[in-house]
């Protein structure tokens, strides 16, 4: 899969699908109007969108995710990496450790996730 990038607003929405499915498209219409003030078009124009980009499915009106949210955020995180720092993450702990110190329980988490890492 190619970049995959989303707005602020497109990623609310995908996030209330993630919070809410399966869920049908009429009560995403529903919860986008409530919390977006969106329009019956408009729901439907960005799930389409986000359908046409791989994360969601809508079959006969009833909406879920081909990619959970777990999965979408962990690609964007590499994307970042890649695009940020050429794919080196030593390059992006240094930069973000610059100006910031980990605290110890940050520093055991990160060296877990190392070993876990290499041994898979």
């Amino acid at each position: 899969m190619g970049e995959l990038q989303l707005g602020v607003v497109e990623s609310r929405f995908a996030d209330m699908i993630w919070k809410n499915e399966p869920v049908s498209s009429s009560a995403l219409v529903k919860l986008a109007g409530e919390e977006l003030q969106w329009k019956r078009t408009t729901v439907h124009t960005v799930l389409r969108r986000l359908c046409d980009k791989g994360l969601f499915r809508n079959d006969n009106g009833m909406v879920t995710s081909i990619m959970s949210r777990e999965q979408f955020y962990s690609l964007q995180s590499e994307q970042f990496v890649d695009n940020t720092f050429h794919g080196s993450f030593p390059a992006f702990l240094a930069a973000f450790t610059k100006n910031r110190a980990l605290t110890d329980a940050e520093r055991e988490l990160v060296k877990q996730m190392i070993d876990q890492a290499g041994e898979e």
